[in-house]
Parts: C-alpha cells; sequence; structure tokens
C-alpha cells in the first residue's frame, strides 16, 4: 500500500466533469492608489484570479455506435477534454466557484464555463 504524503495527497483527488480545480491567488489587500482593503473587500470581488491544480475529464460525449442491440459490450465513456490545463492561470467569475478547504489549503471549484480567460506560461508557479 502506498504512503500518504504531503507531496501525493492531490494526486488521490479526482475532480468530476468539467469541473477546474483552483488554489485562489492570494491578493497583497492593497488598491492601486496605495489603500488597503480588508479581506472581506476582496473575497467579494467579481472577477478573482487562481493556479489550476486540477482538471476535471471533459464533457461526456454520448455513444454513437449504432451496433447489434442484442451484443453485451463494456461501454466505454469518452469525453471532449476542457482548455484548462494544471498550472494554467485562471481567470473566473467568483459567483460560480464553490469554496472548499482540503489539507489546510483554501481551494474553488468552478465549472469551466465560468473561466473567462487562462494564461499559459512555464513560470507562474
Amino acid at each position: 500500500m502506498m504512503e500518504i504524503t504531503a507531496d501525493n495527497k492531490l494526486k488521490r483527488l479526482e475532480v468530476v466533469g468539467d469541473k477546474v480545480l483552483i488554489r485562489p491567488k492570494t491578493h497583497n489587500g492593497k488598491t492601486k492608489t496605495g489603500l488597503f482593503l480588508p479581506p472581506t473587500v476582496t473575497e467579494k470581488e467579481d472577477v478573482q484570479s487562481g493556479y489550476v491544480v486540477k482538471v476535471g475529464p471533459g464533457y461526456p460525449l454520448p455513444n454513437t455506435a449504432e451496433e447489434e442491440p442484442w451484443k453485451t459490450t463494456e461501454e466505454k465513456v469518452k469525453y471532449m477534454p476542457l482548455q484548462a490545463e494544471e498550472g494554467d492561470l485562471a481567470i473566473y467569475l467568483q459567483r460560480h466557484a464553490i469554496e472548499i478547504e482540503y489539507d489546510g489549503q483554501k481551494y474553488v471549484i468552478v465549472p469551466q464555463s465560468s473561466i473567462l480567460m487562462l494564461e499559459r506560461s512555464e513560470d507562474l508557479f
């Protein structure tokens, strides 16, 4: 049996369907003019950003194979993959996000439809 460590705990998580697990970016709580805002103000902004940690398999596609109905075959589900990839910086709508806490870290789960934009770069983390 494999030992559970801090490194592989996230590997055990499976995101379902068209959902994306995001670690929100921490805001410094400061406006462009230098005013400090309390955390309650920055959490209620409509648009947030964060790093994509895990991605679901995508949208399930219907089985279009017309075979003999009396055959018993094991049906494998096919998925249309999502655009988001692990490591992307995602800008998403906060009102569609579901906040969770896992292993002391705050995450949000959002459907792909509420992700507005993705920034893909090698040096984001």
